[in-house]
């Protein structure tokens, strides 16, 4: 896989902030690029859907549904990213590496695969709008 580059990312972040916003109902000021869109801006994983059909609309890209968690686990099959609903701890370093714009702090151990949403940012959107650029 491509690096993406702060470039890559200073490019569609106005577009994909201004589109955040607009799903939200938030101020474009508010989207911060390390907001947890959950916890900082206030999303719900229905709002998820609609933002990433705005983006496809928006940029000209197919996304397909559940395409940052089945990303985030990388060469790890799902028996090695979860047990039980958690991450494993090599799911966590994969996590880590694959969503390296959130902040550590917010990797906490144990991780319930249904939190791994509240980590995502403005700038994971940017990812996954560069990603479906390049497919």
């Amino acid at each position: 896989m491509v690096d993406i580059t702060q470039q890559d990312i200073d490019t569609v972040y106005p577009k994909v902030a201004a589109t955040i916003a607009d799903a939200l109902g938030c101020d474009e000021d508010e989207v911060k690029r390390d907001a947890s869109l959950i916890n900082d801006l206030g999303a719900e994983s229905i709002d998820f859907l609609d933002l990433v059909f705005r983006l496809e609309r928006t940029f000209k890209v197919k996304i397909p549904r559940g395409k940052i968690v089945e990303d985030s686990r990388g060469a790890l099959s799902e028996a090695e990213f979860e047990q039980k609903g958690l991450v494993t701890e090599r799911g966590l370093a994969q996590l880590k590496a694959f969503l390296s714009e959130v902040p550590a702090e917010r990797f906490r151990a144990p991780l319930k695969v249904a939190e791994i949403p509240r980590l995502f940012t403005t700038e994971t959107f940017c990812k996954l709008v560069i990603r479906a650029q390049r497919a």
